[in-house]
Parts: structure tokens; sequence; C-alpha cells
């Protein structure tokens, strides 16, 4: 003979069976789910490097300008024209290439005269002024102030300006750089070897920064430099520079 039970029993039971059914099924869901590890952060050291190169300019830019006034513009051409193809043989008797030589600034101005009463207050123009100009390069410095002395000599009423300028800036900063990298290896060595561990691969490095040469500007007036003597030139010397940042895993 089976037994009988309440309802209220009854009841009870599947509420209990319900529940452990419930806790089964989350059992079985957390044995399927994969362990997530914590992750822990890699020991590394961070360093910034500094390198320089010093360099001394070995190219220079020349340019000087002829100035022509005239009553008339063709006048002043053709005066301006002429002393502008004097100075450009006169530079290339100087072994200079033809790719290192370019006119420049080429211009045509009225000149006025200052107005009066008589002329109703308007200006008149009493003549015309050209300028043109011309820039060299000059590869050899030695050349450099014998060719000031020479554009001068042959024409040029007006040096706007001498550049000295480096002519492998790109090559001298890849020197750097290398500087840079050694400079921030051998700290993080230092550290590394102080704290009693050793350098791993490098996780990153960057470069942080560069100091290239800015041209240097020599003026002078053209007549000072009328003279048979070579102009004296010194053109000193330029920094360039390269920061890098790199940082190491530590073993």
């Amino acid at each position: 003979m089976r037994p009988r039970f309440s309802p209220i029993f009854r009841q009870h039971a599947s509420l209990m069976r319900a529940t452990l059914l419930a806790a089964g099924l989350v059992a079985g869901l957390s044995a399927a789910l994969p362990v997530q590890a914590q992750a822990t952060p890699a020991a590394s050291i961070t360093m910034e490097g500094q390198g320089s190169v010093s360099v001394s300019p070995d190219m220079a830019v020349i340019t000087a300008r002829v100035v022509s006034t005239a009553k008339t513009a063709d006048a002043a051409l053709s005066e301006n024209s002429a002393a502008l193809s004097r100075i450009i043989a006169a530079v290339k008797k100087q072994e200079i290439e033809p790719r290192d030589i370019r006119t420049s600034g080429f211009g045509i101005f009225p000149r006025y005269k200052t107005a009066s009463s008589s002329s109703g207050g308007q200006p008149a123009i009493v003549g015309y002024e050209v300028r043109n100009g011309i820039e060299v390069n000059v590869r050899e410095i030695g050349k450099l102030g014998d060719l000031l002395t020479l554009v001068v000599n042959n024409g040029a009423n007006s040096v706007d300006g001498i550049r000295f300028e480096v002519s492998d800036p790109d090559e001298k900063l890849d020197e750097a750089r290398k500087k840079a990298v050694e400079d921030a290896r051998h700290k993080a060595e230092v550290f590394a070897k102080a704290a009693g561990v050793d350098l791993g691969g490098i996780v990153s490095i960057a470069e942080t920064g560069t100091q290239m040469p800015r041209p240097v500007m020599m003026r002078t007036e053209a007549k000072a430099l009328l003279s048979s003597n070579p102009v004296p030139v010194e053109t000193g010397e330029q920094t360039i520079g390269a920061n890098v940042t790199i940082q190491w895993a530590l073993k």
C-alpha cells in the first residue's frame, strides 16, 4: 500500500526539486565557463636618451643684387642686365656649376617726384629702378671670400646676405639618433644592474624630438666688399640632436 501525503507536503517537495534543479544548472554553467586568470603587469623600465653631433657648415648661399636707375625703364633694364651678365660670367669662371646659380627678385619700379601744388597734387614719374638678384650655392667654403669680392667688383651693389648651411643634415641626424639610442640603453643597463635584474626585449621605442641646424645669416654692405682682398669668413659650429624614449621588459 503506497503512503499517502498531504497536499502541503507535496507542495514543499515540488519546491525543493525545483531549487535543486536550478542549483545544478548554475553549477554546470560555472564548470563550462573558462577560468580567467588575473593579468599581472610585466616589469619594465623606460628611459630617455639624447644624442648630438657638432658640425661645421660646409656650404654657403650668397644673395647679391644689382640695383640700376635711369630716366627710362628700357635704359635701366639694359644697364641692369649687362651688370648681372658680367656677374654670372665671372662666377662661372670660378668653376661654379650652372645648377648652383639662379636669378631671383626681378622687378621694375617707377621713381616719383614729390607732388607740388603746380602739378595738381599728382606725383610725377621721373625715372625707373630695376632690381635683379643672383643666388649662388658655394659648395667649397674656401671659395666664399673670393666670390663675395668678385660679385661686388663686377656690378653687385647690394649684398642681401650669406647663409651658411650643412649639405648632408639627414646623415648627421642619423648619427645623433644612434647616439641617443646608446644613451638610453646605457642608462637602462645602469638602473637594471643596480636593481639586480637584466634587460629583456624592447617593448616600445619612439623619437621624441630632433634639433636641426638653422641657417646662419651674415650681412654686410656691398661697399665693404670693394677690395682686392678676399672677405674673411668664419662658419663656426652647429649642433644636430635627437631624443628617443625606449621601454624594455625586465627579465
